[in-house]
């Protein structure tokens, strides 16, 4: 652990976890209500009749909080998927992303906006709520190559992960053409696994 790291669980120690997630929970409530520019370190404080002082204290910053909160709520959905096979763990991720869409979809479309506009809010998201399903689908697509499904050298690859996060950011926009949750997966066996010219 980095001494920053170590730093900042030491302050947050002195929260109970059972606190953490009270204040993690307005901060969650406070963005599906008006969006990112609705949290406040005061709004949080007062909703949760915590001390300003003591969200400074243990997160720093608006971002660093909001950060916190939408990694700790927000479990990995990739993580853990391997059926033996690319297509199946790909189908499968599909199946995943679409049963937690209307779950996620509100929360997702509420910092959507502030991702853009917030460089500090885009660093914190990336590397503790994005990476993780990022590394995943790489994981899929590293294990068909070590089992011989993928060629090394397919110049789709690097555009799987893209794509398949991009599509379910999209989704909703255009919810004319994507009225089912079969949309995912007509993704995956009409557009990704032809592209990887994977069978399956």
């Amino acid at each position: 652990m980095s001494t920053q790291a170590a730093t900042a669980a030491a302050r947050r120690s002195k929260i109970t976890p059972e606190r953490e997630a009270e204040l993690y929970d307005a901060v969650i409530a406070l963005l599906r209500e008006g969006g990112y520019d609705a949290v406040t370190m005061e709004g949080v404080a007062a909703r949760t009749k915590c001390g300003k002082a003591t969200l400074y204290r243990q997160w720093g910053t608006k971002p660093q909080l909001v950060t916190a909160a939408l990694a700790e709520r927000r479990c990995a959905v990739f993580a853990g998927i391997d059926t033996g096979t690319l297509a199946g763990d790909l189908r499968e991720a599909a199946r995943l992303a679409a049963s937690r869409r209307d779950r996620d979809a509100e929360l997702m479309e509420a910092v959507a906006q502030a991702y853009i506009q917030h460089p500090d809010l885009r660093d914190g998201l990336r590397t503790t709520v994005i990476a993780p399903e990022i590394a995943a689908l790489d994981a899929m697509l590293a294990r068909a190559v070590e089992r011989g499904e993928l060629a090394p050298d397919n110049p789709a690859t690097g555009f799987v992960a893209p794509c398949f996060l991009g599509m379910l950011r999209v989704e909703r926009l255009f919810e004319d053409r994507f009225t089912d949750a079969s949309a995912m997966r007509t993704f995956v066996d009409a557009v990704l696994l032809p592209a990887l010219r994977v069978e399956g």
